[in-house]
């Protein structure tokens, strides 16, 4: 059967895979559109599979804010090449959308979201075939609070989101989504770190002084001051504030409303 430049056209916007992808696909399924697709989408399989032990170091974060709601997540690659490719944004910003269609809350409601008639695992899998390198989702996150606002850096690899308990002036709050992207705390303050961190963090603390000579039955002490330590520089309201560093981030907030506050708060970068 004779396959012509306009139905590889056709099947290439069905698809997003390349011009010689969809002729070798629709020569394959004799010009059956429907067995094209498949055949495209078991090819993105294949390629996933043998591409597996690879690392998707590349990509791009995306996110938006619909009234008190932010949504945020990174569709990644292992290429710079290919992250900087429109379509390869574009299908990130696809993806975001069929999350705040569904308001998904997990990662695994995402990937069992609808998105061109597939589900967005699929088309994730289909984005490999696409582009011949391993892609996939690394993160997905979704804050809500009476005040959302959502912060992505220049390159792309790096977005934080952060909410309030009430409406503060927006560079107010981009100051402090700006603070959260670029100090990486690891919680909004004391109260929220993972119960294995602050273990950690005390274990460290112990050993370090061991290993200074400090006497044993003082090491318990020296580790809770190390902790206290630990809390002040990787908690986002105890963080030393970076325009005014005489002041903590809860400072500041509170500077700008005595009632405001941090209560969301979600971080993802590439480069970690």
């Amino acid at each position: 059967m004779q396959i012509t430049a306009a139905d590889v056209a056709k099947l290439r916007k069905m698809t997003g895979a390349g011009m010689m992808d969809c002729k070798n696909a629709l020569a394959e399924a004799n010009g059956d559109f429907d067995r094209a697709q498949e055949i495209i989408r078991e090819k993105g399989k294949l390629v996933s599979a043998k591409r597996a032990d690879r690392t998707a170091t590349e990509g791009v974060v995306v996110a938006k804010t619909i009234g008190n709601k932010a949504y945020m997540l990174c569709l990644a690659c292992e290429t710079d090449f290919v992250a900087k490719n429109d379509d390869f944004g574009k299908s990130a910003a696809e993806i975001l959308d069929a999350a705040i269609a569904i308001d998904a809350a997990t990662m695994d409601e995402l990937l069992a979201a609808k998105l061109g008639g597939v589900t967005v695992a699929d088309a994730v899998t289909d984005k490999s075939g696409q582009t011949g390198e391993k892609v996939e989702l690394p993160f997905y996150g979704k804050i809500e609070a009476p005040m959302v606002i959502t912060y992505i850096h220049s390159n792309k690899k790096l977005g934080a989101m952060v909410g309030f308990n009430k409406e503060i002036p927006h560079d107010n709050a981009y100051d402090v989504v700006m603070q959260a992207a670029a100090m990486a705390p690891v919680s909004i303050s004391e109260a929220d770190v993972p119960a294995e961190i602050i273990e950690r963090e005390r274990s460290i603390g112990r050993e370090q002084a061991r290993l200074e000579g400090k006497p044993e039955n003082m090491l318990d002490k020296i580790a809770e001051g190390k902790l206290q330590k630990f809390f002040k520089d990787s908690t986002l309201l105890n963080q030393a504030f970076v325009k005014d560093p005489k002041v903590s981030v809860g400072a500041y907030v509170k500077s700008i409303d005595k009632e405001a506050t941090v209560v969301a708060y979600q971080r993802f970068s590439l480069n970690d």
